[in-house]
């Protein structure tokens, strides 16, 4: 499970990058860079709820247990 949330994080950073680069590029059209962009920012935020999804399923499923903090019981 942590290599999975490793590995959904590193696709987000990834587009993120990609709307970065796409953003900063100096050339080509600026219609097709603002939809290369766009897609780029799509594709992250689809990747992030895919991945609070999941993490949610596996906390329903019993694969992964809350850990919080200790409670003080004075």
């Amino acid at each position: 499970m942590k290599i999975l949330v490793a590995l959904a994080f590193l696709a987000i950073l990834a587009c993120l990058a990609a709307a970065l680069f796409f953003m900063m590029r100096a050339n080509g059209d600026d219609k097709q860079r603002g939809k290369r962009m766009a897609w780029a920012l799509t594709a992250r935020i689809g990747l992030s709820i895919l991945l609070f999804l999941c993490i949610l399923a596996a906390w329903k499923l019993g694969y992964i247990q809350p850990g919080g903090l200790p409670v003080s019981t004075r």
